[in-house]
């Protein structure tokens, strides 16, 4: 692996070189999971989660490889033997890249790719490698949990296994906070990146730079506040997300009584304000919310829109409520040549996550 810290100078930033953050839907050569482990993520439901990657492996393997990351050589012998009772075997691949907990959207790389992979590298004799993975410091969203120390480096350690560049910008960032159309535009949320508990040294422009720098985008698009118990302070992943270029899906609460009705409402008459890159109105529609989903007293952040978009697949996160029909037929709409697959993500989501946070894609070169 070469690991690099981050760049400076014209030029020789990702976007500089011609590197840009492929949209979920392009193709993928991998989808990465960590297999769940950690108790106090899920407490007392535990033996309720592994269960759900594996439905969530079944579907995706059929069209992509899936690396899923273990602790230890135990962990490794445990996760084989369950893959084997449910006939999963081919297309799945085990590495001993210990984490301290599941979420490897937040935690894992995030891989840029060069389109023009025959252009040549300013290194002797060598091309620009068409992927190289971004390692941002991950603070285990503003050093709310800890330990983070292994989850910290595993950009590093996938990039040592695929023999790929990574690039380190040095700033806070987690996967689940940002979402690309994969021409430029980029949705982000103010509650969470400009939050001082991330890059407190960092003003709202200097962080633009980054994303700019970094995931090859030119136009990025600020939403507000996220919805009520997530932890992640308003990732955009549990708010809205590009399901095309041009189109994003959002959720709604139709609840005026409801805590998000409010600031679903300022986000929604954002986006439709806001345009692409190409300067042209944003396609939106608006999926449902499901209701309150409460555990020990606790409201979890229950959303549709944390959606996985894989190759020929799209993992809904359900949660045995009325809505999940409307939601998963929505979806169905706007992403017509992949098959739409429901999860029950009640347990799921008591750790505060659906199948985006717990997902990372590796484009195809």
């Amino acid at each position: 692996m070469e690991k690099v810290k981050a760049m400076e100078g014209e030029g020789k930033t990702p976007m500089g070189l011609g590197f840009r953050m492929p949209a979920e839907w392009e193709p993928h050569e991998a989808t990465w999971l960590a297999w769940p482990h950690n108790p106090e993520t899920w407490p007392g439901r535990l033996k309720f989660i592994p269960p759900i990657w594996i439905q969530m492996i079944k579907p995706l393997h059929v069209h992509e490889k899936v690396h899923v990351c273990v602790n230890d050589e135990a962990m490794e012998k445990e996760v084989g033997a369950i893959l084997k009772r449910h006939d999963i075997g081919q297309n799945v691949f085990i590495h001993r890249i210990p984490t301290n907990d599941a979420w490897a959207r937040d935690h894992g790389p995030i891989f840029v790719k060069r389109d023009d992979v025959g252009a040549r590298s300013s290194r002797p004799g060598g091309g620009t490698p068409p992927l190289q993975i971004l390692d941002f410091i991950f603070n285990s969203w503003g050093q709310k949990y800890g330990p983070w120390d292994l989850d910290d480096v595993v950009p590093q350690r996938v990039a040592e296994y695929l023999k790929m560049p990574c690039i380190q910008p040095g700033i806070v960032l987690e996967g689940g906070s940002i979402d690309v159309n994969g021409k430029g535009t980029l949705l982000t949320t103010e509650q969470c990146l400009l939050n001082k508990n991330r890059n407190p040294h960092l003003t709202k422009n200097e962080i633009e730079q980054y994303l700019t720098d970094y995931l090859g985008v030119t136009n990025i698009l600020w939403l507000g506040d996220g919805i009520v118990g997530d932890d992640t302070d308003g990732h955009i992943d549990d708010i809205a997300r590009f399901v095309n270029s041009t189109t994003v899906v959002t959720v709604a609460e139709e609840d005026p009584a409801d805590e998000n009705y409010k600031p679903l409402q300022d986000n929604l008459k954002r986006l439709q304000s806001m345009k692409d890159q190409d300067g042209k109105p944003l396609n939106i529609v608006t999926i449902p919310m499901p209701g309150p989903v409460i555990y020990q007293d606790q409201r979890l952040p229950a959303s549709y829109a944390n959606f996985y978009i894989g190759n020929g697949v799209v993992l809904v996160p359900t949660y045995k409520h009325p809505n999940d029909q409307r939601a998963l037929e929505i979806l169905k709409g706007l992403f017509p040549k992949r098959r739409i697959v429901g999860i029950d993500a009640v347990e799921l989501v008591w750790g505060l996550g659906a199948f985006h946070c717990v997902t990372q894609q590796q484009p195809k070169i």
